[in-house]
């Protein structure tokens, strides 16, 4: 099969597939690739599955903090699958074909789940905040009431802001090829494959993006600004290695996400490498969403305490 089809105009575009060439085109590397992405996406889901199954469970972890948590599992769960078993697929197969209708829908989905991902880790950077800064009103002031309201928010809203983007994609024009160099279908790839003008997109892209992403991060930076303040504070070193240890692990995926989607999404698109950038989506799209359940939780004794009881050791 060559990699340019004969093609119609569905909905006026000039492709009805495209080709997604993944990371490699080495048979041997694939293999090895297809091993990887399979633990990855194996833990992945194992981990998440089990933080959610284990806030559900235990009533000693029906806080705030906790609930954010489980929200954030089901988003990793989301985001992972959204392009992992396609990519394994691709792997075993020789058809490394998608549709146009597949393409977008994978496109929707990844942007919606990680839109929802930036919102909620900027939730929870809100929740240690509160926790650390406002100890004795922490109770109050992160009600059952707002913390609902807070993670419908960050689901509405990482839902709309992808539901913009593909409909914006969905009226473009793309006779520039349909290869590519990317492992999953994407904006700023399917960009450079459009003939249309994909100037109102990248401005949406900027705006609604940068809104979401940019928005989220500075929140959480604010939010570890006060955090900082409040620790050094405190008297005794025992007391701020306590205090900053509640929040280290989060701030650091935050540091490793934020930093790897808004180099990815927040630039102009004629600085986009498709062959030097596909691999950045590994790090924030596949490899955090396996290492979040990890960090957060599986060190932690609450979540501890929760597996052994749930084991019948507790």
């Amino acid at each position: 099969m060559g990699l340019l089809e004969p093609v119609g105009r569905p909905n006026g575009t000039s492709v009805t597939k495209f080709i997604l060439l993944g990371l490699s085109s080495n048979p041997a590397e694939q293999l090895v690739l297809f091993g990887v992405f399979a633990a990855i996406y194996l833990v992945a889901l194992v981990g998440n599955l089990l933080i959610l199954l284990l806030v559900s469970l235990d009533s000693r972890l029906h806080t705030p903090m906790y609930f954010f948590l489980g929200n954030l599992s089901l988003v990793d769960i989301g985001y992972t699958s959204s392009t992992v078993p396609k990519v394994l697929a691709n792997y075993l197969s020789r058809d490394q074909s998608i549709s146009w209708a597949g393409c977008l829908c994978q496109m929707f989905f990844f942007i919606s789940f990680g839109g929802v991902e930036c919102l909620i880790l900027g939730v929870m950077a809100y929740d240690r905040y509160v926790a650390i800064c406002h100890p004795l009103h922490y109770g109050v002031v992160m009600s059952r009431q707002l913390c609902a309201l807070l993670a419908a928010a960050a689901w509405a809203l990482g839902l709309a802001n992808s539901a913009v983007h593909a409909s914006l994609m969905s009226v473009l024009s793309f006779c520039r090829g349909n290869v590519l160099h990317h492992f999953f279908c994407d904006i700023p790839p399917l960009f450079q494959l459009s003939c249309s003008d994909t100037r109102p997109n990248q401005a949406v892209t900027f705006a609604l993006g940068g809104a979401v992403i940019l928005g989220s991060f500075l929140g959480t930076l604010v939010s570890y600004v006060s955090i900082g303040r409040a620790i050094l504070r405190i008297r005794t070193r025992a007391g701020r290695l306590k205090a900053f240890s509640t929040c280290a692990s989060h701030l650091t995926v935050v540091s490793l996400y934020f930093g790897t989607i808004i180099f990815t999404y927040i630039r102009p698109n004629t600085t986009y490498s498709q062959e030097q950038d596909r691999a950045l989506p590994v790090i924030y799209g596949i490899v955090i969403p396996m290492l979040n359940p990890i960090i957060y939780s599986l060190r932690n004794k609450e979540v501890k305490g929760a597996l052994q009881k749930a084991l019948g050791r507790g």
